[in-house]
């Protein structure tokens, strides 16, 4: 008999097989095999025990998995090394009955690494798990009692999300930032010298306490017309730029779409690969360092290679909050220049691999020279500034250049050779020119940034943030284009709602509250059921807010102006006004829109020949074939099916009695 070990992933299948050899047994679950049921909310107060099924992949997965236990005289549970992949690993050893179920996690898909965790494995770790469970039983809960609600008072079939709805907030406050925004004219100025160098004018002295920028274009004209300046300051100086810090699941997905124009999604999708290849460490992390193994092996090869690493160890501060449980991402071998099967996985394991090595090579260096020139013209003394930079050491720099459109002061100070000039010494301009500028309104969030803007909230943990973006532009609620992230009219319509009842889930501050709180559950700090019960306790109290919520519905009820909802019924779907029972207003459905309503039948004054009660006498348009009628039919439907075309206002018992009853 052999061990089977259960991976999550198919692609580690074979990797991992080839590292262990005979006598193991590696198989995957592909994921979850179990979830929440797909037709109710699967979890009540208040105890919050989820019910739990198999989902139909999962019951062909379980069915296969359960074969090969009982083949096995082991089972090792390999799933990945985050709290989902702890879920996983205990709805598989309790779907499969093991009894006493050993975990084993690695961090990089190596011999080393999975090796070593064959030898040690451990118990799975129930904190994790429910730490994780909470987290899905909370998401359920705000689907669940919020989505409704929010439907109905809408009237179209809307969804709320714990981290979606304040992802969604983020855009839609952004969009109205730049739609309010009004652009502001401003001025400066600057002096051009001998040798091709500038100062620009110090504002700052220039404007009022209640301005921002300097409005007065007459003092700008006067400042550019100086011509002779004596330096009140010099300074020449060596100035060090440190690297950023190897690649969190954050700072990784706002790389790619800068770099390479992935989507975080096609970005996690693209690590996965790398990370089943056993090119790269685990990529779902936020942790900023390096684990000493790490370091030692991107040292070992800047040695051979040749590059200068730092002098002294570099440590990096993680994000608040952050759980910092496995190292930041780097190659698994830093000898190995290439790793990647695609051309896509190739672009995204270079991009790694430099940020990476950089991070622990030396500084690059900078000659800075800077000076504070002044002149008086018209009797005022104006101020203008010149600062120089040379690069004189690339370091890190020789294997990666950022993308830091924050540098761009410093980019303008590279072109501007200021000379070496002494204190109290006299300079002529050659020139001067007034800078005529514009405020510019707030960019829109492109995914990247918006990545960066979720993790700065607290929304949303580093393996969320690409399904987070993902849900709500399928949901249609966002969409992106060449002008970024814009909201759909559907999208503030759920944010109006939302904020207009105080939904508190819609707050940013309790979105990242809550998240710890989550958080505090896998480290002991939290119970379970406490966070939960607080969770329902808050919706409950914010859904009667939302059922008295403003709306502009997309079909107001004629009658009572509340919001007309799209449902099934027996006979297919219909309209009808969600001010029900006190409003019972119904319309035919056209098409997904309400339709026009059959007007009442009218008493003929007539008699059914066949059963002598009443004819109606029906008259209108068709809903299907939109052609008018006109007919005559018995009030006694369906006992009787009497019918009879319309001939001179009367019906026609002579020619079209259809009386089947």
């Amino acid at each position: 008999m052999s061990t089977l070990v259960i991976v999550e992933s198919p692609g580690k299948v074979k990797k991992i097989s080839s590292i262990l050899g005979d006598g193991y047994t590696v198989m995957a679950s592909v994921g979850h095999v179990r979830d929440l049921p797909q037709n109710k909310m699967g979890v009540e107060p208040p105890r919050f025990v989820p019910q739990y099924e198999p989902s139909e992949r999962g019951a062909e997965i379980l069915a296969k998995l359960g074969a090969a236990v009982r083949r096995s005289s082991r089972v090792l549970l390999a799933t990945d090394p985050d709290r989902e992949g702890e879920a996983i690993a205990w709805h598989l050893a309790d779907a499969l009955g093991l009894k006493d179920p050993e975990r084993i996690t690695c961090a990089a898909i190596t011999p080393e690494k999975v090796l070593e965790a064959v030898a040690n494995p451990r118990k799975i770790d129930f904190a994790r798990v429910r730490s994780q469970e909470a987290r899905r039983v909370a998401d359920r809960l705000f689907g669940y009692m919020v989505s409704p609600v929010l439907s109905d008072q809408a009237g179209q079939n809307l969804s709320a999300g714990r981290v979606q709805s304040p992802a969604v907030r983020l855009v839609v406050e952004r969009e109205r930032e730049i739609r309010a925004f009004k652009a502001v004219d401003h001025f400066g100025a600057e002096l051009a010298f001998d040798g091709g160098w500038f100062a620009t004018l110090d504002t700052k002295p220039l404007i009022g306490k209640d301005e921002a920028y300097l409005l007065d274009g007459a003092v700008a004209t006067a400042a550019a017309s100086a011509r002779s300046l004596t330096v009140k300051a010099y300074e020449d100086k060596t100035a060090g730029r440190a690297p950023s810090a190897p690649f969190t699941t954050s700072t990784l997905q706002q790389a790619a779409g800068t770099r390479l124009k992935l989507t975080p999604k096609q970005t996690m999708e693209l690590a996965q690969k790398l990370y089943e290849q056993g090119a790269i460490t685990y990529h779902r992390t936020d942790n900023p360092n390096l684990d000493a193994a790490g370091i030692e092996d991107i040292a070992a090869y800047a040695k051979t290679a040749g590059l200068p690493l730092s002098a002294k160890k570099r440590t990096w501060k993680a994000k608040d909050g952050a759980q910092e449980g496995h190292e930041a991402i780097r190659p698994t071998h830093a000898d190995a220049l290439t790793g990647g099967q695609t051309p896509q996985e190739q672009a995204l394991y270079q991009l790694i691999w430099q940020r990476a090595v950089a991070s622990q090579l030396a500084e690059a260096t900078y000659a800075v020279r800077s000076a504070v020139l002044t002149a008086d013209v018209e009797g005022k003394t104006f101020a203008f500034n010149a600062t120089g930079r040379t690069l004189t050491d690339k370091g890190w720099m020789t294997l990666y250049a950022e993308d830091t459109s924050e540098d761009d002061d410093k980019e303008e100070d590279a072109k501007n050779p200021v000379p070496a000039l002494t204190v109290g010494a006299v300079v002529t301009a050659t020139g001067g020119k007034v800078l005529r500028k514009k405020t510019k309104p707030p960019s829109r969030y492109k995914l990247p940034s918006l990545v960066a803007a979720l993790e700065k909230h607290g929304i949303g943990r580093p393996s969320t943030y690409a399904s987070i973006l993902e849900a709500v532009m399928a949901r249609g609620y966002i969409t992106d284009g060449k002008q970024g992230l814009q909201p759909t009219p559907i999208g503030e319509l759920v944010y109006d709602g939302l904020t207009g009842a105080k939904m508190q889930f819609i707050e940013l501050a309790y979105t990242a509250q809550l998240e710890d709180q989550l958080d505090d559950i896998a480290s002991g700090k939290a119970k379970y059921a406490d966070v939960l019960q607080g969770v329902y306790d808050r919706l409950q109290t914010d859904l009667s807010a939302l059922s008295g919520a403003n709306f502009s519905p997309a079909h107001p009820c004629p009658n009572c102006g509340k919001a007309l909802r799209r449902r099934k019924g027996d006979k297919g779907f219909y309209w009808s006004c969600t001010g029900y029972p006190d409003c019972k207003t119904t319309f035919p459905d056209d098409k997904g829109k309400p339709g026009t309503r059959k007007a009442a039948a009218v008493l003929s004054g007539h008699s059914c020949p066949s059963c002598g009660k009443a004819l109606a006498r029906r008259t209108g348009t068709s809903t299907k074939t939109k052609k008018p009628y006109d007919f005559f039919s018995c009030t006694g439907y369906p006992a009787c099916t009497a019918r009879f075309d319309t001939k001179n206002g009367a019906p026609d018992f002579q020619k079209n009695n259809q009386n089947k009853g």
